[in-house]
C-alpha cells in the first residue's frame, strides 16, 4: 500500500517494526531496505542490505540494490564489486 502510494518514509516506519519482531527474515528486512532507498535514506539502506549480504552472500538482489545504493552515494569503486557479483549470480554475462 505505501510503496504504491510511493510514500516510501511511512513504509520504512512499518517495516522497522517488522525486521525487529522478525529479524531473521530477509523479506521484511529487504522491504525495509528498498524503503529507505526510495526515501534517500541511503546510510540506513545500506546497512540493512549489508546485514542481508552478510547473512547470505548469494542474495543477488541485495548485492544489487547495495551496488545501486553505494553508487548514490558516489562510492562508485565499492560498489562495483557488488554489481559484478549481482550480474555473475543473475547469470548476466558478458557475450563475446
Amino acid at each position: 500500500m505505501f510503496f504504491d502510494a510511493k510514500d516510501y518514509a511511512a513504509a520504512a516506519r512499518v517495516l522497522v517494526a517488522l525486521v525487529e519482531e522478525v529479524p531473521e527474515q530477509t523479506g521484511p528486512r529487504l522491504l525495509l531496505a528498498r524503503s529507505y532507498y526510495h526515501s534517500a535514506q541511503l546510510r540506513r539502506a545500506e546497512t540493512e542490505l549489508r546485514t542481508i549480504v552478510e547473512r547470505d552472500p548469494v542474495e543477488h538482489y541485495a548485492r544489487l540494490m547495495l551496488g545501486r545504493t553505494l553508487q548514490r552515494q558516489n562510492r562508485h569503486d565499492e560498489a562495483e564489486s557488488h554489481l559484478r557479483i549481482a550480474s555473475a549470480l543473475a547469470g548476466d554475462f558478458e557475450q563475446r
